[in-house]
């Protein structure tokens, strides 16, 4: 291992660092070795990646990305999803994600002994973020990015992974690929968006493990967290030590979210302004909420906020109930100008055509006139991210929208 300089080798607890006991394996099962490293690190193969990232403490680094390496010990960069454009870089100090791992250890159980697993590139905040916890923490990790869904399901079972880091997209892929249940698995980790009950219920005819969805942000980490006992339209309550605002409500409690805690970015890299925008050490990336009895509820991205007939309509509201419904496998809605009311509002979907009049009808009944879809256009492929989710970009130019 390499020695550090400056005042960091006094402070290896604010750093990353390969706990003596961690084990890393590839989706092969074979044994991942500690390295040297640091720098801009290609993402692939992922093994090789982590364990540069982890060679030595406080080195900084970026998986994956252009543009040059970050240069302070101690701090590393990320990327965010890129769901409505190029991924930002975004710049942490390690120790904003130490300090949840941490938080993590005690509520997830997450330590030596302890299996995990994560599904995506390392390139992917969540990915990278479960991968680093786990091999600071002790855990034995295993990475099985690049493998189809159906290999995932088969290693995670045969490996007895008891842990699971990942997005409902990757969970959908698993579920639709078959194959070997998962009784070993006793807790899912889920971010990236919010779960429907269809795939709640069919995640427990595989595996009975428990499920805990965060909201969070690449800028901010953790933002709530949510368990059995959560109401079904809410995200959850505040993650320990975050706190939470809402500021300028209107009638109905809707304002824009702000946020304090020890998990926040310190800027984004590499000349990008970026979307977040910072108040006396509060932080908001731009979501739209409201909170009733301690839950946060989410309307939207106001970046993703369209006018219909002077209204303001929040195309996310309108997207997670249509993929509760059936016949709805993936879906999008998107803005279309309208001259007469500004815009409305078209469903994209991937799933079961014959269901769509009974989608767009139930879409009336419960949204109303003015948030419904007033159209629906079937797709046979979707447009994804390396994390699974929409590419809000590529799937309106395909569409003409």
């Amino acid at each position: 291992m390499g020695a550090l300089g400056g005042d960091i080798s006094d402070n290896l607890k604010d750093v990353f660092r390969w706990h003596l006991l961690a084990r890393v394996f590839d989706a092969a099962g074979a044994v991942v070795p500690q390295t040297l490293g640091g720098g801009v690190i290609s993402e692939h193969p992922a093994g090789m990646a982590l364990a540069r990232a982890m060679a030595e403490p406080g080195k900084p680094f970026r998986i994956g990305g252009k543009g040059a390496a970050p240069q302070d010990a101690g701090r590393f960069e990320t990327l965010t999803s890129g769901s409505s454009g190029t991924p930002r870089r975004i710049l942490r100090s390690m120790a904003s994600w130490i300090a949840s791992f941490q938080v993590n250890a005690g509520l997830f159980g997450i330590g030596p002994g302890t299996r995990v697993a994560v599904l995506g590139d390392l390139q992917q905040s969540l990915a990278l973020y479960g991968a680093v916890e786990a091999v600071h923490l002790g855990a034995e990790l295993h990475l099985l990015n690049g493998a189809r869904p159906d290999r995932q399901r088969a290693a995670m079972a045969a490996r007895n992974v008891d842990l699971l880091y990942a997005t409902p997209a990757q969970l959908r892929l698993l579920v639709e690929a078959g194959g070997a249940e998962l009784p070993h698995l006793r807790l899912i980790v889920v971010g990236g968006s919010k779960l429907n009950s269809g795939l709640r219920a069919a995640l427990a005819e595989i595996t009975p493990a428990s499920l805990r969805e965060f909201y969070g942000a690449a800028e901010a980490s953790f933002i709530t967290l949510a368990d059995a006992q959560t109401p079904e339209a809410s995200v959850g309550r505040a993650y320990p030590g975050v706190e939470i605002e809402i500021r300028h409500p209107d009638a109905f409690g809707l304002g824009m979210i702000w946020l304090r805690s020890p998990y926040l970015f310190d800027g984004y890299a590499g000349g990008d302004p970026g979307g977040a925008e910072w108040d006396q050490g509060w932080l908001s990336v731009g979501e739209v909420g409201r909170l009733c009895d301690g839950h946060l509820y989410l309307a939207g991205r106001a970046g993703r906020m369209v006018t219909v007939a002077d209204q303001n309509v929040f195309p996310e509201e309108i997207e997670s109930f249509i993929a509760s419904l059936p016949g709805a496998r993936r879906v999008a809605v998107l803005p279309r100008p309208d001259p007469l009311r500004g815009a409305v509002l078209v469903a994209v979907l991937l799933g079961d055509r014959a269901q769509e009049g009974a989608i767009l009808a139930a879409c009336r009944a419960r949204l109303g006139a003015l948030k419904s879809p007033r159209a629906a256009i079937w797709l046979q492929d979707w447009p994804s991210l390396p994390s699974g989710k929409t590419d809000l970009v590529r799937l309106a130019q395909e569409v003409g929208l």
